[in-house]
């Protein structure tokens, strides 16, 4: 009995009250959020496009800056911007005044972020971009602010409310701001025409890389290829699978054309049949199942598990150019 007492003692108590608070302020935010988001996308107009024409002819580098919040958001959006084919950099806008405006040049445009539009560690970049003639595009809430003023184009957030209670904490504004960043980031790599193997340079780390592997990226070329003629003897075509390990052999004809293949299955299906007096013709698979170059490994992968194979040649022009492993996309955790 006591050790029951003892148990429901520790027992964990729910405040039913409390929880309905927090889910309560939880979804309040999110609300916000939505709120703020649909009002951005219904006033995109002119400003977004006029901001989209600057950094897309932008030369040099698309300076990112704000403080506070806004130069957190900035921050990552300046980041988005440099791995979707914008170079860009962040640059504080209180350092700026003390000597990272060298890091600004001729060729530049700068994307300044303040919601008020009167932040006023922006004050010295503005008027630097003035006096340089760099194009500066604004992310503010007020139209008529000193930042809106100034910029060469305006990425306007509509008026909406932060979710903070007190009306003060920057919330549903940064959201709507790194929305609004993402939104000039990919419609700048779309007009690009931006690539998954742009992306890939970009990302050549962790898992947004290695899904983006191709086949010829993991491919085995060369003279690791497993290759006889169809007038091979079969003794020696055991010994090219043998040699190579991928557990076939690719059968290539005079103009070097895959016309077939040699697996271990074959070898078994021809054990009996007085297999070392063949040749690589009596015994190959006709029309073997090929890959081009160019795929995603994944995809290659998704191709050998439905035909039930774990070797796979890469082809150009019927020319055998490359063979992949299963165990090679496996292994490069390009999945």
């Amino acid at each position: 009995m006591n050790i029951l007492m003892a148990d429901a003692r520790k027992a964990p108590v729910v405040n039913s009250q409390k929880d309905s608070a927090d889910r309560s302020s939880a979804r309040r935010v999110l609300d916000h959020a939505k709120k703020g988001l649909d009002a951005l996308s219904a006033s995109l107009g002119d400003g977004f496009i006029k901001s989209l024409d600057i950094m897309a002819k932008v030369e040099g580098r698309v300076i990112v800056s704000g403080m506070g919040k806004s130069g957190h958001v900035g921050v990552k959006i300046a980041a988005t911007l440099a791995s979707t084919g914008t170079p860009a950099f962040f640059v504080h806008a209180a350092e700026a005044s003390h000597g990272d405006l060298g890091m600004i040049a001729p060729g530049d445009a700068v994307l300044a972020i303040s919601n008020s539009g009167e932040t006023p560690e922006l004050a010295d970049l503005i008027s630097y971009t003035r006096r340089f003639g760099i194009p500066l595009v604004a992310i503010t809430g007020q139209p008529d602010s000193s930042l809106a003023k100034m910029a060469d184009a305006v990425l306007l957030l509509p008026e909406v409310g932060e979710s903070c209670p007190l009306g003060l904490a920057p919330t549903t504004s940064t959201t709507m701001m790194i929305a609004l960043g993402d939104a000039v980031a990919v419609a700048l790599l779309e007009r690009r025409g931006f690539t998954a193997d742009d992306f890939k340079v970009f990302h050549p780390g962790g898992q947004l890389g290695r899904k983006l592997y191709k086949v010829n990226d993991l491919m085995h070329v060369g003279d690791e290829l497993p290759l006889v003629t169809p007038a091979t003897p079969m003794a020696e075509v055991v010994i090219v699978m043998t040699k190579k390990t991928f557990g076939v052999a690719g059968v290539v004809d005079k103009n070097n054309e895959l016309i077939g293949i040699v697996t271990d299955g074959d070898l078994r299906r021809n054990i009996s049949n007085d297999l070392f007096n063949m040749k690589a013709l009596d015994v190959m698979t006709k029309t073997p199942k090929t890959t081009g170059w160019s795929i995603l490994a994944a995809e290659a992968l998704r191709r050998m598990n439905e035909w039930k194979v774990t070797s796979v040649f890469v082809v150009e022009d019927r020319r055998p150019v490359g063979i992949l492993r299963m165990h090679d996309v496996l292994r490069a955790g390009a999945v």
